[in-house]
């Protein structure tokens, strides 16, 4: 008898995770609340749809189970996912390791998954709200959704998690999953902003600038990136914060305080700034300090810079005192900001925490707890960073949940 599989979620994984099973020969009805597939899909990279990243180490990935990510990867990984995207028509571009479909449109890719889901023959009910999951031993799965039952020898939960609830992503995934036994890592918002309480943010806002940004909390680093910061009226984004925002997700739950510090000088030491500062200073004598990281730094932040310095705005450069340039800078290489919050789940890109991976066979994506259940995507506890891993996670566990469910192996 043909086998049936059911997938609940029409994102990247979802998507992924059908058309594979379909590949094996499975009958696959894909289930989605939303009234479109693949809607998250649509933002990601800006719009042009950062697809994976050659460079892939478990230094990419976030999860509770540190080895569970690459365990997964090693199983399925970027070469693997490449051919996939060949045999669907999608023609890639390597952009510094970064690759991006040809075209640099994610509607073209998107176009492409849904030729693939009719080619298939895959049922795709849209609109369809999902009411209650059910496993009966020797029946399988039924899914009772607002668009009638279905029954299936494989459920794929591929529901996404609590991220961008704009595009689908409402957290609904992580009851159903706790419906069948599963364990939830408390999910946060990740890949986000940072929310900061100094006022003189909002003198701030606009500024982009190259910076380290190191997040702090009880006296330990508890990461840290380099690259363009945004300063906005609230705090700090831009993809340094993102790389580290989890982490502030994390200890600001646990009611930890948490601290960033910007370095807007990364490539000069605390001495050699200092060096700079005073040989600037007798270049430029005749300078009000107001003035004086003129061409430096952005006017505004230059400003703000000099005044936390305690440095007098119209104090001539060739009467500050030494003591004056080593605060300077030490403001410019130790920039403080208290963090007070994330942005919400409506601002963050993926989530950390989800499905406890203890509890998913990382050969297969198949659950420990109830047999011909898989999970996939960013329901599980992982969160990669900024850069394609996400996605690359999206296609690596639905291509395996999609093989194995649809009665395939590799």
């Amino acid at each position: 008898m043909e086998r049936q599989v059911i997938v609940v979620g029409g994102g990247a994984s979802g998507m992924t995770a059908a058309i594979m099973a379909a590949r094996q020969g499975a009958k696959v009805i894909l289930l989605e609340h939303m009234d479109r597939v693949g809607k998250k899909l649509l933002s990601t990279g800006n719009g042009r749809c950062n697809l994976t990243n050659l460079t892939v180490n478990r230094n990419c990935y976030h999860c509770s189970q540190q080895e569970f990510p690459m365990k997964v990867l090693k199983r399925f990984g970027v070469e693997d996912t490449l051919n996939f995207f060949h045999g669907l028509g999608i023609v890639v571009k390597n952009k510094n390791g970064y690759i991006y479909p040809n075209s640099e449109q994610a509607a073209a890719v998107l176009d492409l998954f849904r030729m693939e889901l009719e080619r298939r023959q895959i049922q795709v009910m849209t609109g369809c709200q999902i009411r209650k999951l059910m496993y009966r031993k020797k029946q399988g799965f039924l899914a009772c959704t607002s668009l009638g039952d279905f029954g299936g020898d494989a459920l794929i939960l591929a529901t996404g998690s609590r991220a961008a609830p704009v595009t689908g992503s409402d957290g609904s995934g992580y009851e159903l999953a706790e419906s069948f036994g599963h364990q939830i890592v408390t999910p946060l918002p990740a890949l986000v902003q940072l929310c900061c309480r100094e006022k003189y943010f909002k003198q701030l806002a606009g500024i982009r600038c190259e910076a380290r940004v190191s997040l702090l909390s009880c006296g330990k680093i508890l990461a840290e990136d380099k690259g363009e910061v945004q300063l906005t009226d609230y705090g700090i984004s831009g993809i340094p914060t993102f790389q580290v925002s989890r982490f502030a997700s994390v200890a600001l739950a646990q009611k930890k305080p948490v601290k960033a510090v910007l370095d807007f000088f990364p490539s000069r030491s605390r001495r050699e700034t200092e060096d700079f500062l005073k040989e600037r200073a007798k270049l430029l004598p005749h300078l009000r300090s107001q003035d004086f990281l003129t061409g430096v730094f952005h006017k505004k932040l230059a400003t703000v810079l000099v005044r936390l310095a305690d440095i007098p705005k119209e104090l001539p450069v060739k009467t500050v005192k030494e003591v004056s340039w080593q605060r300077l800078a030490g403001q410019i290489k130790a920039f403080e900001a208290e963090v007070t919050a994330t942005k919400s789940f409506d601002q963050a890109q993926v989530c950390c925490g989800g499905v406890d991976t203890g509890e998913i066979c990382g050969e297969t994506l198949e659950s420990r707890l109830v047999p011909g259940l898989y999970l996939t995507g960013e329901l599980l506890d992982v969160d990669g960073i900024c850069g394609g891993y996400n996605l690359q996670w999206a296609w690596s566990t639905g291509c395996l949940a999609g093989i194995y469910g649809g009665g395939g192996k590799i």
